[in-house]
């Protein structure tokens, strides 16, 4: 397909496209039984000029009936552990082995230079996948989070343009007490991130709520509110009935009055709640105005792990229910070869895929490939710039000879072509030998 761009102009159409009703606006049509429609989309001087029923074009590059996405948002990932796998695996596999695993590289590895590396390869290989913008949780600890946070700052200047790099804090919720907690939250009000927490406390899993959960998350909420910042919560992250933070997440940003956007994510231990707490728990979100977005990749690898023994759950959250009760829910790739997760590239196509699976976001497709595109966009306040097809948007698409949902999920799509401003994009994923000195691999 790439041959076919090499005599277009600046002024060209894209014609016998398909793509999902869900990833388009501005233009209706008939769908097949999967919600995918056709068309042509003309593009001109990088943007996309016209959406028009298919047969409008009077030439162009003949797509043959494949599938047109726009670029991808991936809203929760963690751009500052990437890569370590080689250098620190995780010996059990499960959660507590991860944290431990974490911290030990941290302490040990994550110089300026270390950071730097690591995380530039992983924003090229999101690039190269067709991811558009992404936002990254940075560990937040003092004093090793200045300098994480001094990266990243830098590196989103770098990639201004190619991606749109957001960053959030994370840490445990009893780091923001006191003088530490201020100094955290003005620096990310003074990088314009934001603000993000476990809800955990320093050294425990997510279980049992501590007796001062509330105290603290008050405090929390009010850093934020006196800076003007959004708030961004890794919640429930277990298979403990105890982990019940989503709704106190939800009752004091009802409350409180919240204005700010709230995003929380992974909320697996819902799943296991008795029924009439997990609906109670859905209203409240859903009155509150929360995202969520689900890490299923992940959550599948990390929980319900024990030796010797098959897991018994999914670990992932009540995704189908919350979309029911009107709440916006996204789909992302968290962590990449790291102690929370060995496996991952930063491919969007490979999360929309597993998530289609894992979650059952199929039969019918509905809405959900906008969990991919639009609806991590709103959650991060960048939907004017990305995630859907429409006239005036940049022309950052992704191209999959397959034209059937049955198509796309079926192959990893190795083939696809990725347009950044209607020109194709020559990037490729980067050698992972590039990292072998960093994380201490010999040949």
């Amino acid at each position: 397909m790439k041959a076919e761009f090499a005599s277009v102009g600046p002024s060209f159409w894209l014609r016998n496209a398909r793509t999902h009703a869900a990833l388009v606006q501005g233009f209706d049509g008939p769908q097949d039984v999967d919600g995918l429609l056709r068309l042509d989309i003309h593009i001109e001087h990088g943007r996309i000029a016209a959406l028009a029923p298919r047969g409008t074009a009077p030439d162009g590059v003949d797509l043959r009936g494949g599938q047109v996405w726009p670029g991808f948002v991936d809203a929760h990932t963690h751009l500052d552990k990437g890569h370590i796998w080689p250098r620190t695996r995780n010996p059990t596999g499960d959660f507590a082995g991860a944290i431990q695993a974490v911290m030990g590289d941290r302490g040990a590895a994550w110089s300026e230079a270390d950071i730097t590396a690591r995380a530039d390869f992983a924003l090229r290989c999101a690039h190269a996948h067709g991811t558009v913008a992404i936002r990254t949780h940075l560990d937040t600890y003092l004093p090793h989070g200045v300098t994480t946070w001094r990266v990243f700052r830098k590196l989103r200047e770098e990639w201004a343009g190619r991606i749109a790099l957001q960053m959030s804090s994370i840490c445990p919720l009893d780091r923001f007490a006191g003088p530490d907690g201020t100094t955290l939250a003005d620096m990310v009000a003074e990088s314009g991130g934001v603000l993000g927490m476990v809800t955990r406390h320093t050294g425990g899993i997510h279980d049992a709520l501590p007796e001062s959960f509330q105290a603290e998350l008050d405090h929390f909420f009010s850093l934020a509110e006196a800076r003007g910042l959004d708030l961004d919560l890794h919640v429930d992250e277990s298979g403990e009935s105890g982990a019940r933070a989503l709704r106190e997440i939800a009752l004091t940003a009802l409350k409180r009055g919240f204005r700010g956007k709230i995003q929380c994510g992974h909320c697996c231990s819902l799943s296991i709640q008795p029924e009439d707490f997990a609906r109670e728990t859905i209203a409240r979100v859903a009155e509150a105005g929360i995202d969520i977005v689900v890490l299923p990749m992940c959550n599948m690898y990390l929980q319900d792990r024990v030796a010797h023994r098959t897991p018994r759950w999914r670990g992932v959250t009540l995704v189908h229910e919350m979309q029911a009760a009107g709440i916006r829910v996204s789909v992302a790739s968290d962590n990449t070869r790291d102690p929370f997760y060995a496996y991952g590239d930063l491919d969007m196509t490979e999360v929309f895929r597993e998530s289609a699976r894992i979650l059952h976001l199929d039969h019918p497709f509905a809405s959900w490939p906008a969990a991919a595109t639009a609806r991590p966009a709103e959650a991060m306040g960048i939907a004017a710039e990305h995630g859907t097809i429409r006239v005036g948007a940049s022309a950052d698409l992704v191209l999959y000879g397959a034209r059937f949902m049955t198509e796309l999920l079926s192959r990893p799509q190795s083939d696809r072509v990725v347009l950044r401003a209607g020109r194709v994009l020559e990037a490729t994923a980067p050698d992972w030998r590039e990292l072998d000195a960093m994380v201490g691999v010999a040949e």
